[in-house]
């Protein structure tokens, strides 16, 4: 009764003070359970395995669902790429084009169905669907394949076509690439990185259209008169069994070039090469077979697990339990250093349903962001009431 009237004798004052009172004073994480640690979880690291030896001038390996680099040397240094160069080519072609429109080959397109070109062997005059066109580009290399195609999207001029190529360089944040022709020929300023190229075939490789392409070994094309046979230059197809594609490249100045993916499991690699010193294909192999030897894809936070609690705003000891909303996967080796930190959005809403976001657990390997998750609250909780607000206030002056 004394504690009544004493509220019911100020709460006016208190009326006026309760705007001023913080709906709920956070932290990171408030958790204090098996499933939800107080402090970002962490477990002890060991040595990261060392890098495959790998003879080349620029090479890198990726993992192919998140993009994160591995391993690599040189990654980022700007080098010519050859023909890895219609990775882009086809890249754009998926994305804007009706594949299944005629082209009619050019003089110019032609003139590079010679030995001294990769080709297969167009005439001028020959009218085959983009599609054909694709494959003859992405199975078979064919210069000869990439200019008409180049040319058709470009409106009849190849020239506007690698504008557009390098503008979408551009957008996708590729800083060490610049085009000069659609096929790769050694030109000065036309250059890539390993970075960059494997970033282009992350993008390239969630057309299924590509991923069938760039994982084909024999195939044909039609013109108007005859059938021409395509065979593909990515010998890994034949050689190493977990191969999904993509691109060979050579010229003299990029030297033997490759880009190979692979995939095994729930686990996937692009490995990129630049002027390969040793046999491309060799050193495809061990590079790949580092990936799926030394990682391993795991959960590192599972949707529906607790990982906070929060405090209801003005319940004094009241918490709502905080759980992931979705999964995060992520690559760790033998000895990762995994850290879990959840994170408690600093004013809680009034009144929250189940599920309603009200932070996130973001997760680091070995120091690096890999992913987040929000976090949702697994149950609601209603507005607190005027008198739950000055039981609040009251609790708080007689602290």
């Amino acid at each position: 009764m004394v504690v009544l009237a004493f509220v019911l004798a100020f709460a006016p004052l208190l009326t006026v003070s309760i705007a001023g009172v913080p709906a709920q004073e956070t932290t990171e994480d408030t958790a204090a359970s098996p499933e939800a640690d107080a402090k970002p979880e962490q477990r002890e690291s060991v040595a990261k395995p060392p890098a495959p030896d790998v003879a080349a001038r620029a090479w890198a390996l990726v993992d192919l669902r998140s993009g994160e680099y591995l391993a690599g040397e040189n990654a980022s240094k700007e080098l010519p790429m050859a023909s890895t160069t219609k990775i882009m080519v086809a890249l754009m072609a998926l994305e804007r084009a009706d594949l299944d429109e005629k082209a009619v080959v050019s003089e110019k397109a032609a003139s590079f169905a010679k030995p001294i070109y990769s080709n297969v062997g167009l005439l001028a005059g020959d009218e085959l669907s983009l599609r054909d066109l694709l494959k003859a580009t992405l199975i078979s290399s064919g210069d000869d394949a990439v200019y008409a195609l180049a040319e058709h999207l470009g409106g009849g001029n190849a020239g506007r076509f690698i504008e557009e190529m390098n503008q979408e360089a551009k957008r996708m944040g590729l800083k060490e690439t610049r085009f000069e022709n659609p096929s790769g020929l050694d030109a000065r300023g036309h250059h890539s990185s390993a970075r960059d190229l494997a970033k282009m075939t992350r993008i390239a490789m969630k057309y299924p259209l590509f991923r069938e392409m760039v994982g084909t070994s024999y195939a044909a094309i039609y013109t108007q008169d005859r059938e021409i046979p395509l065979t593909n230059t990515n010998d890994l197809l034949a050689t190493y069994a977990p191969t999904t594609g993509v691109k060979t490249g050579t010229t003299p100045a990029a030297g033997a070039s490759l880009v190979a993916s692979a995939a095994a499991g729930n686990e996937s690699y692009v490995a990129v090469f630049l002027d390969s010193q040793e046999d491309r294909f060799v050193a495809a192999v061990r590079t790949l077979e580092h990936g799926f030897t030394t990682y391993d894809r795991e959960y590192l936070v599972k949707g529906g697990k607790r990982y906070a609690n929060a405090d209801v705003p003005y319940r004094r000891g009241e918490k709502v339990p905080l759980v992931a909303r979705e999964d995060v996967e992520g690559l760790v080796y033998d000895g990762s250093d995994v850290e879990r930190e959840p994170k408690v959005m600093k004013e809680l809403p009034d009144s929250a349903r189940r599920g309603t976001k009200l932070g996130e657990v973001v997760v680091r390997v070995d120091g690096e962001r890999v992913g987040e998750a929000a976090l949702v609250a697994r149950k609601g909780y209603e507005e607190a009431s005027v008198w739950q607000r000055l039981w609040y206030t009251v609790g708080g002056i007689f602290e």
